[in-house]
């Protein structure tokens, strides 16, 4: 693990001498969650009603509050670092390390993880806590909310790797990422909750790997009323998409390596 680690050492570094992207990072997330804020507060009082689809307005901006920390938490540019690569030919260069390629790649953003987390998430949790005064439970949830976390990083990743695997193909993914990123920020219910999906959206939604990415950890997070084996039963489906979406990102990278070209070559 030392070689791992050693790049999580290298990304904290680097994330840390660039203090002033935190700080427009806060103020943007405090505009979107100001605008998120009077956005649903219209929404319930237009619904005439304290609870829409079994959640309170405070229900839903914690859930989007929390939605919004764990996005910059686990947020990658996996994507846009294959893709400029790819473009430049440093991919080649990549591949030949003594590592593999996607484990290099998985643990030189692990840095960031542990700053982000420290710096946005963690603060985000403890404030929500305070103010609300103990809505959110701590028991058998938090552990799983860790480990749920860590299978949605992983899922994320195996996604954003098969998505940039693509552009071994198309050589640009501008395009292809941007429509991924409103794919799984509207599937995985980082924008809108899961539960204000009509029915047959929600089926879908059930049958993709997205809603495992933010949706499930937070579910289990702020799961009241909900019993042990509901809660043991999304965990174990996350657990399957992470399984499924991990081999799937390999083996489209080993099948794809055939098309890398550099310069021609």
């Amino acid at each position: 693990m030392k070689k791992y680690l050693t790049l999580t050492r290298a990304g904290i570094i680097e994330a840390l001498q660039f203090r002033l992207s935190f700080v427009v990072i806060v103020v943007g997330n405090l505009l979107y969650l100001t605008v998120i804020y009077f956005l649903w507060k219209a929404i319930y009082a237009s619904a005439g009603a304290d609870r829409v689809n079994g959640m309170t307005f405070t229900d839903t901006l914690i859930y989007l509050v929390l939605a919004t920390a764990l996005f910059n938490f686990m947020e990658m540019y996996t994507v846009w670092e294959i893709g400029r690569s790819i473009q430049s030919g440093k991919i080649v260069l990549d591949i030949i390390k003594p590592m593999p390629y996607r484990r290099y790649l998985f643990w030189s953003f692990t840095g960031s993880f542990v700053t982000q987390f420290f710096l946005t998430f963690l603060p985000t949790f403890i404030v929500v806590c305070i103010l609300t005064h103990g809505t959110i439970r701590f028991g058998v949830n938090i552990p799983l909310f860790i480990l749920s976390v860590t299978m949605g990083i992983i899922i994320n990743y195996s996604i954003d790797f098969i998505v940039g695997t693509i552009c071994l193909y198309t050589e640009s993914i501008w395009g292809i990422n941007i429509m991924k990123q409103v794919i799984v920020l509207l599937f995985s219910g980082a924008v809108i909750p899961v539960a204000f999906f009509p029915e047959t959206f929600k089926k879908v939604t059930f049958c993709l790997p997205f809603r495992a990415i933010y949706d499930a950890p937070l579910s289990i997070l702020l799961s009241q009323g909900t019993s042990y084996p509901d809660l043991l039963h999304m965990f174990f489906v996350q657990l399957i998409w992470c399984v499924v979406m991990t081999a799937v990102s390999v083996l489209f990278w080993n099948v794809s390596l055939r098309q890398i070209t550099v310069n021609g070559g």
